[in-house]
């Protein structure tokens, strides 16, 4: 009876991290379209400072609300290198990229981090890497190529490498949050790493002043719902999700993103999604599936299998 009650602890543990993830994800997701509304009148600058800040201050009043912890000397380089590769260089390298990708398409491509913070997990903490991993990472690209090749107008142009760039520091910057996230509470990493990388952006305001100043309701309003919700709360409940799961079954949930995106871009700025896109989140989906939820199906047949050996060696 106690392992039953303890099955379920555990189970409804990870069922709220999973909850929270997949809240991300439809987060992020409409962060795609809504910085194609922002972006051209901010400027890629100005977006990425105003959404940063935007979130910074929201987070702020948070941490105050829950008394959080000043961090500690010792990790300051870890909070540095969250700031600088998730945080400042990862929404610059976005807004720029936007400006000539489609959001859709660009969400496609960021699909690929995961992939990153599978190989920087094993480096830096030597976490496993399980063939389930391996099998479901390989279907989840084989479906982002597939949404990729749908896209026929979108060729390898500077663009699309900058957008390659941005994925790439993207998936440094999930495992570089476990050190943390050991002894932070989510609101505290997400509140340390935003703070970071608004200062880090600050120092090039300057470049887009006039475009902020100028840059009407619209995209101004597309810049705060960035802050608030696509940035502090989808963070914290990133943070959240990483730190009561593997990274590589947390960061495969980000393969949902694409099709997710897809879909808001279709509804917000009229970017039709084509069949093989359609097609290529479907691959995508079961991918994450292989990914998150096989890994469990086989312990939970493997536990079963020991309780029925236990019971007919009695």
């Amino acid at each position: 009876m106690l392992n039953v009650r303890f099955w379920h602890a555990d189970s409804m543990r990870v069922n709220r991290a999973l909850l929270a993830g997949l809240l991300v994800v439809v987060l992020w997701a409409s962060a795609f379209p809504a910085i194609r509304v922002a972006a051209p009148a901010l400027g890629v600058i100005g977006l990425s400072f105003a959404r940063l800040a935007v979130a910074a201050v929201a987070l702020l009043i948070v941490a105050v609300v829950v008394k959080a912890r000043f961090p500690r000397r010792e990790d300051l380089g870890w909070i540095a290198a969250c700031g600088f590769f998730g945080m400042a260089v990862y929404q610059l390298l976005l807004n720029w990229g936007e400006l000539y990708v489609p959001a859709g398409t660009a969400s496609i491509i960021v699909a690929a981090a995961p992939l990153v913070s599978v190989v920087v997990a094993r480096v830096l903490f030597s976490e496993r890497i399980s063939p389930v991993t391996v099998v479901g990472s390989v279907i989840a690209l084989a479906g982002v190529a597939l949404v990729c090749l749908a896209r026929a107008g979108v060729s390898l142009s500077a663009a699309v490498w900058i957008v390659v760039a941005a994925m790439v520091v993207q998936g440094i910057y999930h495992p570089l949050q476990r050190p943390l996230l050991k002894r932070y509470t989510s609101i505290e990493v997400a509140c340390y790493a935003m703070i970071a990388g608004t200062i880090m952006t600050l120092p090039l305001v300057p470049f887009d002043i006039d475009a902020l100043l100028t840059g009407g309701l619209a995209p101004w309003l597309a810049a705060i719902y960035l802050g608030l919700l696509p940035s502090a709360a989808g963070f914290v409940l990133w943070a959240y999700a990483v730190a009561r799961m593997p990274v590589a079954v947390s960061t495969s949930l980000l393969y949902l993103v694409p099709p997710v995106a897809v879909l808001i871009a279709w509804v917000w700025l009229g970017e039709l999604p084509i069949l093989s896109e359609l097609l290529g989140g479907l691959v995508v989906v079961a991918g994450v599936i292989t990914i998150s939820q096989v890994p469990r199906i086989l312990a939970r047949t493997k536990a079963r299998r020991e309780v029925r050996g236990s019971i007919a060696a009695e």
